[in-house]
């Protein structure tokens, strides 16, 4: 039972994940934010330049892509340097992509549907051998 509470946890925190990760994704500066991230890192201020915003305005969006993890912050001395997070925005695009395309639907069936096929099988091969009389 507790392997089963973990395994709908997981699935919750992995929607919890996707929904912040879609919420950062909705705003433009942030995707443009994202973009420039990609190129280098960049400290608060230079990001804040790129801008034609007040930088609690910038901090904010920081901090929304900071939350949905795809960046990441370091200080160093007075300044605090962003960078792009490591693979979590692909991984969350990627999981999303398996849930709701067509393809890879189908793909998953078809691989639920072998391994029952195989299952049955097996269950078959060991019905047929308990059949069998055994010498006395």
């Amino acid at each position: 039972m507790k392997q089963n509470r973990s395994a709908k946890g997981a699935k919750g925190d992995d929607a919890r994940n996707m929904q912040r990760v879609f919420h950062a994704l909705a705003s433009p500066p942030r995707r443009e934010i994202l973009g420039h991230l990609a190129l280098s890192g960049l400290t608060a201020g230079e990001i804040a330049a790129r801008f034609n915003m007040a930088k609690p305005s910038v901090s904010q969006h920081l901090a929304i892509l900071e939350n949905a993890a795809l960046i990441t912050k370091k200080k160093r001395g007075q300044y605090v340097h962003y960078a792009l997070a490591p693979n979590n925005l692909a991984d969350t695009l990627s999981g999303f992509i398996k849930q709701v395309c067509p393809v890879e639907r189908t793909e998953k069936k078809e691989g639920r549907t072998k391994a029952k096929a195989a299952d049955a099988e097996q269950m078959t091969m060991f019905l047929d051998v308990g059949d069998q009389a055994v010498p006395d």
